[in-house]
């Protein structure tokens, strides 16, 4: 009496959901979760946050958690996008999933493009990237943006993506394209950040450990994606270190932040932070936590104690690893304490030199 019920719903869900995204990403939805079996998990085709709390409790589910959250809405039109994923996160159990699906820049792009023939698919192209890349980002006209949109048909990059889900307490597990969509299964590993001081303008706020050990705020302008500051250990995992120690290949700096960082003007805002007395002229780089946590725990204690700087010392002796990296920071900082003043003098002049007539850059 209890089996007949419960496999015509899971016909229908399977039927609902093979209507809604592509055979494809239906198969490599399966991987992840039994298809044939979905009392422990739910399929959404929603926007909103609440839709997904009524729908939760109205099955009735425990405080154990569930499963699985499928939801076939793109993420592109969901106004409020991390109180969504914050909301599943609250009712999944520990290492269930959340699984969904997005319309990334680059994808984007090529839908548009393919709309009309050269050169009027590059005009149309201009116009959109303005007002859907550029306008939502403005400080004082992005409110009146979502207003007119419901924020609808929003602009993401894979980056930008990947960094939500993060910092909502999730790990990418698993990607997927099909028919110009990117289709991906995050695992839940721990709470949201509820991170509310965000921002998609020019100039952001990076947090880096200063001395004793205390979190402050860097000014930079803005070189990568919103949200990859969350994306640190997901980098490093899969690109790894290039020569210097930093992130090899890097996805997250956007074509604009290359340019920016070449030639030093995202460091520019750091100058604010030097009238505040956090950083001094010559010193360590502030680091965040994630790249701080990479160093020796001996050093990393050491390294605590000192005030860091505008120009680091890796401009004066180049690395070609983190270790290196380690040990340039470690000489420095050794001379620092026997000697503060000729120090920075001294590696100020080479820094310079090195930058002006060497061509040395950040990457």
């Amino acid at each position: 009496m209890y089996e007949q019920p419960k496999q015509t719903l899971t016909d229908l869900y399977r039927r609902a959901l093979s209507a809604e995204i592509p055979a494809e990403a239906v198969e490599f939805i399966g991987k992840y979760v039994d298809l044939d079996d979905l009392w422990d998990s739910v399929i959404l085709n929603t926007s909103s946050p609440l839709n997904l709390i009524n729908v939760i409790s109205w099955r009735g589910y425990d405080e154990t958690g569930i499963s699985c959250i499928i939801n076939v809405k793109r993420l592109n039109d969901i106004w409020y996008i991390n109180k969504f994923l914050e909301s599943a996160n609250e009712y999944l159990k520990p290492g269930g999933y959340l699984i969904g699906c997005v319309e990334t820049c680059r994808q984007r792009e090529e839908r548009l493009k393919a709309k009309f023939a050269w050169p009027f698919n590059h005009v149309y192209y201009f116009f959109d990237f303005w007002v859907k890349r550029v306008w939502p980002k403005l400080p004082h006209l992005k409110q009146s943006y979502f207003l007119l949109t419901n924020g609808r048909n929003r602009v993401l990059s894979e980056m930008e993506t990947y960094g939500r889900l993060y910092s909502c307490g999730y790990r990418l597990v698993k990607t997927f394209n099909a028919e110009g969509q990117l289709y991906f299964v995050a695992e839940k590993t721990g709470d949201p950040d509820y991170n509310n001081d965000a921002s998609y303008g020019p100039l952001i706020r990076l947090r880096r450990v200063g001395k004793n050990g205390k979190i402050f705020n860097v000014y930079k302008f803005r070189t990568m994606y919103p949200y990859s500051e969350y994306l640190q250990s997901f980098i490093y995992e899969n690109y790894g270190l290039q020569k210097g120690g930093k992130f090899k290949d890097d996805p997250r700096v956007t074509t604009l932040g290359r340019f920016f960082r070449k030639n030093w003007i995202d460091e520019l805002p750091m100058l604010i932070n030097w009238l505040k007395g956090d950083v001094k002229l010559m010193g360590v780089r502030p680091l965040s936590k994630h790249y701080f946590s990479l160093y020796p725990t001996e050093f990393q204690e050491y390294r605590k104690k000192f005030k860091p700087g505008l120009i680091p010392p890796v401009y004066v002796e180049i690395p070609k690893s983190i270790e290196d990296v380690v040990d340039i920071e470690y000489r420095y900082l050794k001379a620092y304490e026997k000697n503060p003043l000729l120090t920075d003098l001294s590696y100020f002049w080479r820094a310079f030199c090195n930058i002006v007539f060497k061509k040395v850059r950040s990457n």
